[in-house]
C-alpha cells in the first residue's frame, strides 16, 4: 500500500500518512458514504485531495454526499470504458430485474413525491410477487438474477416489518448499496435511462433522445 502511494505520501510525516490511508481504505470498502467527521484526511481540503490522487491511481474519485459525508466510485470516464466491456456489464436478465426494482423501488415514489429527486436509495421495497408478475423471466431465472444482483451490491433484499399495510415496511428488493458510489454525472445518466424504460413514448424521453443526438453530433464536428 504505501509503495504504491508513495509518491503522494512522501511529503508528509507518519501520522499524517496513517490519516490519509485510513480514509483512502474508508471510502473504498465502506458499503456506505463515511462521515467526514470521523477522518481528518477527509475533513481537510488539502488532505482530500491528496485522497481524490490515491483513487486517481485506479481510476476512481471521490463522491460527495449530504455535503458532509463521502464514498469512492469510479470516473465517469472509466465507468464508459469498463460499460464497452461485456464482463463488467450484468447480464441482460440482471439488467431487466435491476430496472423493476428502479422503477417501482425509486421512479414511482419518487413521482409521487417521497423521495427526493437526487436519491437512488429508497425504503420502498419492490415485492418479489410484483417482480415475478412484471418479468417473463422463469422464477428460476429471477431468483438467480437477483442472488447475482445482491452479490454485486446492486439490490439489497429487505425483510418484511410488523406493519403489511405500510409500503416502507414490506418485504422486498430495494437499490443496493452500490448505488452510493454514483457521481452526479452517472446518477444523471441513469435517471436518463430510466425514463427512457419507463417512458419511451413520453416528451421528456423524446427531449432525453434529441439532446443526446446533439450530443454526440457536437462530438462528431469536433473531431
Amino acid at each position: 500500500m504505501s509503495e504504491l502511494f508513495e509518491g503522494l505520501l512522501r511529503g508528509y510525516d507518519e501520522r499524517r500518512r496513517a490519516e490519509l490511508v485510513a480514509a483512502y481504505m474508508a471510502v473504498e470498502h465502506a458499503a456506505a458514504p463515511v462521515p467526514e467527521v470521523r477522518f481528518p484526511a477527509l475533513r481537510e481540503p488539502a488532505l482530500r485531495r491528496t485522497v481524490e490522487g490515491m483513487l486517481a491511481l485506479s481510476g476512481r474519485t471521490l463522491v460527495r454526499s449530504e455535503q458532509t459525508s463521502w464514498i469512492s466510485g469510479y470516473r465517469d470516464d472509466v465507468a464508459a470504458e469498463l460499460a464497452q466491456d461485456e464482463e463488467c456489464v450484468p447480464l441482460p436478465q440482471e439488467r431487466a430485474v435491476l430496472t423493476l426494482v428502479l422503477i417501482h423501488s425509486v421512479a414511482i415514489p419518487r413521482a409521487a413525491g417521497l423521495l427526493e429527486d437526487d436519491s437512488w436509495l429508497s425504503p420502498y421495497p419492490t415485492p418479489v410477487e410484483e417482480l415475478r408478475r412484471r418479468t417473463q423471466l422463469p422464477v428460476g431465472e429471477l431468483d438467480a438474477a437477483l442472488r447475482r444482483l445482491r452479490l454485486a451490491g446492486l439490490v439489497a433484499q429487505v425483510k418484511a416489518a410488523a406493519d403489511p399495510a405500510d409500503p416502507a415496511q414490506a418485504g422486498g428488493f430495494v437499490p443496493g448499496p452500490q448505488f452510493h458510489r454514483l457521481t452526479p454525472g452517472a446518477r444523471r445518466r441513469l435517471q436518463e435511462e430510466l425514463i427512457l424504460a419507463a417512458g419511451p413514448d413520453s416528451p421528456l424521453a423524446a427531449a432525453i433522445r434529441a439532446r443526446r443526438r446533439g450530443r454526440e453530433r457536437d462530438q462528431g464536428e469536433s473531431e
